[in-house]
């Protein structure tokens, strides 16, 4: 006859399972940039660069839907420095990313609404 489980014993299993399915759901839904390619971007000068240095953590919509002045791009690079371990670019790279960002996503109007960047304030 197999004892009963404790209550505590019930729930570690119950937490296992739960950041087992969590972890395995997380890992089919990560992105991957063969998911998108730089060919549907704005193009210009700076574009592959900026695509694969993005793309790196995250898919390059979310670049895409920014629309930033240069200086908030500027403090977009050094956020995902700071807080996400984002190796910094050499001088001249984050140049040409900066360029690229600044002439493909500029910032756009204001509207009604909408969403807006909380941390290009």
């Amino acid at each position: 006859m197999v004892a009963p489980l404790s209550r505590g014993m019930t729930r570690l299993l119950c937490a296992g399972l739960l950041v087992s399915w969590t972890t395995m759901a997380f890992a089919q839904n990560t992105f991957t940039p063969r998911d998108e390619s730089p060919e549907e971007f704005a193009a210009g000068p700076g574009r592959e660069e900026t695509f694969y240095t993005c793309t790196a953590c995250h898919n390059f919509k979310l670049v895409a839907a920014q629309g930033l002045s240069r200086a908030g791009w500027e403090d977009s690079i050094n956020l995902m420095i700071q807080r996400h371990n984002m190796p910094p670019p050499e001088p001249k790279d984050r140049e040409i990313l900066l360029n690229y960002l600044e002439t493909a996503y500029p910032p756009r109007a204001l509207g009604r609404g909408g969403w807006q960047n909380p941390f290009s304030k």
